[in-house]
């Protein structure tokens, strides 16, 4: 597994090792013992599972409070997407940046969103499949959210010309500036 850094130091980019031959590849996409050599010292407890059908497809700005909270490896397994995380960290220097990472079925990335950081993302091609895994239940209760298109966080999501399909929640969120519970 390779671990690099991002422009966000605590958002790092995984990309775990492939072999392949002519039947196709084997990939272990998670290995505890990996992540502990690595230094990476996370608990998941929970998988989830998401298809996009169409282009545009955008789910987010999305994040859990405490006692909630949860870090999140995200992947793709079939598709591509533009992945981001925001920094909600008030101390920290990065607050209200951001780092945006196309992952792909081909580019075979995964991006570990921390806790303190809003994720979403946008399906860059159709039938995209997203897996990723958490280190805390969904919760609904400390389910909050920011708007996508808050133009202070000035994120470049590459949308069709019709706009991006979302649910009617993330219609909804606040800007940032407006949001109360933050880390």
């Amino acid at each position: 597994m390779r671990v690099e850094e991002t422009a966000i130091p605590a958002v790092k980019i995984l990309t775990p090792t492939k072999f392949g031959d002519s039947r196709g590849f084997f990939s272990e996409v998670y290995s505890k013992s990996a992540w502990d050599a690595a230094g990476l010292d996370f608990v998941f407890v929970q998988d989830n599972h998401s298809v996009s059908a169409a282009v545009g497809t955008l789910r987010g700005l999305h994040f859990q409070v405490a006692p909630c909270a949860q870090d999140k490896l995200v992947r793709v397994a079939r598709g591509r997407i533009l992945d981001v995380a925001l920094d909600l960290r008030r101390a920290s220097s990065t607050f209200g940046r951001h780092v945006a990472i196309e992952l792909s079925a081909d580019n075979w990335r995964q991006l570990l969103v921390p806790i303190g950081f809003a994720h979403g993302f946008v399906t860059l091609e159709p039938n995209s499949e997203v897996l990723y895994k958490t280190t805390a239940p969904y919760a609904p209760a400390c389910e909050r959210g920011i708007a996508f298109d808050d133009p202070a966080l000035a994120i470049a999501w590459p949308l069709p010309q019709a706009g991006p399909n979302l649910s009617e929640r993330d219609k909804r969120w606040p800007r940032l500036a407006a949001a109360t519970d933050l880390f």
